[in-house]
């Protein structure tokens, strides 16, 4: 049997901006209890260097996991655990940040188009029990 689910609300984004000024279209994050575990949804990208090249330089995270995924564009990730990485268009990255991580994500490009995606997810209390370490995994296209 093949069920067709119908979407029950359309959500359109918010502009807002976050990091030292970048511009991102927000998806998920202005009412977080009715997508819980999914905190926020971000798209981030512009052709227009003065909209990324401030990047998000180095904040904290815990208790939650993000994944980004990048379109078009280079990042660098490096955190407070030693782990760097870079991103390119079709790259995945992937992190944990358990009981807490400091981290930056910053564009490794001077001009040219930068697109991404950014999905935070609320880590359950009892994982963050069970892995209150933090973890950086870099799945690259190539």
């Amino acid at each position: 049997m093949k069920l067709i689910a119908e979407a029950s609300q359309i959500i359109k984004p918010v502009s807002v901006t976050d990091g030292a000024g970048v511009k991102i279209k927000r998806s998920i994050g202005l009412n977080p209890d009715y997508f819980d575990p999914f905190l926020m949804l971000d798209e981030f990208g512009s052709e227009n260097k003065d909209d990324y090249i401030a990047g998000f330089p180095p904040h904290p995270h815990r208790g939650i996991e993000t994944v980004t995924y990048m379109l078009a564009g280079d990042f660098e990730h490096k955190d407070s655990l030693g782990s760097t990485g870079r991103m390119c268009a079709g790259d995945v990255q992937w992190m944990k940040t358990g009981s807490g991580i400091i981290h930056s994500e910053m564009p490794l490009m001077k001009e040219g188009k930068l697109h991404g995606f950014q999905l935070w997810i609320n880590m359950p209390p009892l994982i963050l029990k069970w892995l209150s370490q933090s973890i950086y995994t870099s799945i690259q296209r190539r």
